[in-house]
């Protein structure tokens, strides 16, 4: 999803529905390939977690494992041997068929630096996305045996190893920011980016806030732990997934100056009711 929408932009359940571009079945179908792909990447991400791993830098001066390029070989492989008028946007190697109407966003490893340092928030990211829309997605967090996954119109459902069976996740209703749990990546960079000049502001002003970086905040926004995760620095494919899943699990998700898109490099997702406010806050100078 590269366009943008109004900042009025509606959300919720049957909102998300709406945007679905295909049948439930034909949906559904990508997602439980995901999960199957995700059996597979999980197992190499464990291969080398917490051992020695070769790390290199790109030439943006992040870093990249053998890890996330072996798990994005075996994404692009096995997604070509799926579908192969499917194009690809992936971290490590960049976009193939960029024209397809359906196309496949990935990040093999979000939290690489965690990865690298034996921290378990990490996971794969997979997300589809036909004409302009993402329609279903998958986040496999191995360390944790925990699994996120939705389709439009089908809602955003997760498993773990506490789990029986697949729960549905809902947003909360918090509707005050003085009752707000609010989540960000590293302070640091969310201050120099420019981006939010009222982030302080705004956490001196919620009920709580943690640095629950890269995926997992977003995951817990969509479990309705959390009202609000936002951060700056994010690519497309950190994106397409969490945006799918907190979507459907009724919240919203915009740039943080309210325009609806996964390239915009800043990225808020909240319980929707408290998005207006969130977007106003950290705009103020």
């Amino acid at each position: 999803m590269t366009g943008t929408s109004s900042t009025a932009a509606p959300f919720g359940p049957e909102w998300s529905a709406s945007l679905r571009r295909g049948s439930d079945s034909e949906l559904r179908g990508w997602v439980d390939l995901a999960l199957r792909l995700c059996d597979e990447a999980d197992q190499l991400a464990l291969r080398w977690f917490r051992r020695e791993v070769v790390v290199t830098s790109k030439p943006d001066r992040t870093f990249v494992t053998e890890a996330d390029t072996a798990i994005e070989q075996l994404l692009r492989s096995r997604l070509a041997d799926a579908h192969p008028d499917h194009g690809i946007v992936g971290e490590e190697f960049g976009v193939s068929q960029a024209e397809a109407g359906v196309r496949w966003y990935l990040d093999p490893i979000d939290g690489t630096h965690n990865f690298m340092r034996g921290v378990p928030l990490f996971a794969t990211l997979m997300a589809v996305e036909r004409d302009g829309e993402m329609q279903a997605a998958v986040i496999s967090a191995p360390a944790l045996r925990e699994r996120w996954y939705g389709w439009r119109g089908g809602g955003a459902w997760a498993v773990g190893r506490a789990d029986a069976g697949p729960r549905r996740l809902r947003v909360s209703a918090v509707s005050d920011l003085v009752d707000a749990h609010v989540l960000h990546g590293s302070t640091r960079d969310i201050a120099a980016s420019g981006e939010a000049p009222g982030f302080a502001e705004l956490l001196a002003e919620a009920w709580r806030d943690r640095g629950f970086g890269d995926f997992w905040g977003h995951t817990l926004v969509a479990e309705g732990a959390a009202e609000a995760m936002l951060d700056v620095g994010l690519a497309a494919w950190d994106a397409a997934a969490p945006l799918l899943i907190v979507e459907e699990a009724g919240g919203r998700v915009t740039d943080l100056l309210g325009r609806r898109a996964v390239d915009g490099g800043t990225f808020l997702a909240s319980n929707g009711v408290l998005h207006e406010a969130l977007v106003g806050r950290l705009s103020r100078p």
